[in-house]
């Protein structure tokens, strides 16, 4: 069987990705991190009236030279004193409103005061401490993009407009299922030619490390009739159903079987690792069958079950940055490589793969503290030291 190239595989799940699943309405608290459904649009000025931006006293800017007489206090909250005559001074607090005819605040530490009577010691620009009428934003701003991820600052702009809860874009739900005979869970008895799943445990943290919701479905044994009755079950409450194991060509690979009764949109991709990855249609819902080896897994769990579950929820999660190599590199396999490397940041960012053990798709301490690939296209090269190369990024690099 002909494996397609890597390249043609990303045009084909792409020319497949599903649209997102709709918004729904969630309370502040529980917004962080969600995709913003649609647009904030500011409803009022803010602040909607001059606002003093430390504490010291409103006066004219043309009182300077002048002997002032202060007439009362408005401390934030309160406006009682909202009028203010030539040759007065009213003494005003961070955050309180300028009161009318004033427009300018002197400091405390800039004034001198006896009783009911002000000099400015030291004089101010005209409009010094005056926060103006829509500084922050004005009545018809769009204050957040539909589709931006909301962050402290996204939460704290909402709660600063009154907005108790938000329309947010539907999350995605993955479910991780690995199979294979040999593969044995982790309270159960270990015996010699078996292997402990870490698969389906590495895969559900990865997604949701990356913001999605993901079920852990266990083991499936060798079984076809197992097999396909989990994954079944599985497309009943989720959007993408993930397994690993089972697609190659051996005697008991039945997941490719069982997912090739589906709408199959590939199976078998020019890459290394996860050369017999197998990516179907089920009607609006997908599944991603992987292969069993731990790396080979991970790095193909990114490159195509990811993109869908981006897809779903209207977001980016992984971004591909330009590299310099800090060492030489021999490419010695014909085939699309990603190669686990160790990303720094000097100006520009260095790559290099120090520590990284050399060998087969089964090394997954090689993705211990990793946070991306190097992306090699096909063919047998050396690349130089300082010659730039393609890395996708799948953690924060300064974390």
């Amino acid at each position: 069987m002909a494996h397609i190239s890597f390249e043609e595989s990303i045009k084909i799940l792409s020319e497949n990705l599903p649209k997102s699943k709709g918004s729904e309405r969630v309370f502040l608290d529980n917004a962080l991190n969600r995709v913003l459904a649609k647009d904030i649009i500011a409803k009022f000025n803010n602040p909607y009236k001059e606002t003093a931006s430390m504490d010291g006293y409103a006066i004219k800017y043309s009182d300077q030279d002048k002997e002032l007489k202060i007439i009362g206090k408005n401390p934030a909250g309160s406006f009682k004193y909202n009028r203010l005559n030539s040759g007065e001074a009213i003494k005003t607090y961070t955050g309180s409103f300028i009161p009318d005819g004033a427009d300018t605040l002197v400091p405390i530490e800039n004034v001198e005061v006896k009783g009911d009577k002000l000099k400015v010691i030291k004089k101010v620009e005209k409009g010094f401490a005056v926060r103006e009428i829509g500084e922050d934003f004005k009545k018809g701003d769009v204050l957040i993009k539909k589709g931006s991820i909301l962050k402290a600052a996204e939460i704290g702009v909402l709660a600063s407009i009154g907005v108790p809860v938000v329309d947010v874009v539907k999350k995605p739900i993955v479910s991780i299922l690995a199979t294979g005979e040999e593969v044995v869970d982790l309270d159960e008895e270990y015996k010699m030619g078996q292997i402990r799943s870490s698969n389906n445990y590495t895969l559900t943290a990865l997604a949701k490390s990356l913001g999605f919701n993901a079920l852990n479905l266990g083991i499936a044994g060798d079984n076809k009739k197992e097999i396909k009755n989990k994954i079944l079950d599985a497309l009943t409450s989720s959007d993408v159903v993930v397994t690993t194991g089972g697609v190659s060509v051996g005697d008991f690979d039945f997941v490719k079987e069982i997912t090739g009764e589906f709408e199959v949109l590939f199976h078998g991709v020019n890459i290394k690792p996860g050369q017999w990855v197998m990516v179907a249609k089920a009607r609006e819902k997908y599944i991603v069958s992987l292969p069993g080896f731990p790396y080979s897994s991970f790095v193909t769990f990114l490159l195509y079950a990811l993109p869908i579950l981006e897809s779903l929820e209207n977001k980016k999660t992984v971004k591909k940055i330009k590299a310099k190599l800090l060492h030489n590199f021999i490419k010695t396999n014909p085939k699309y490589q990603f190669v686990a490397v160790n990303v720094t940041f000097d100006g520009s960012f260095y790559v290099d793969t120090i520590g990284k053990k050399q060998g087969s798709s089964g090394i997954l301490t090689n993705l211990i503290n990793n946070k991306a690939l190097m992306c090699l296209k096909e063919g047998k090269y050396e690349l130089k030291k300082g010659e730039e190369v393609e890395v996708l990024v799948y953690d924060d690099l300064f974390r």
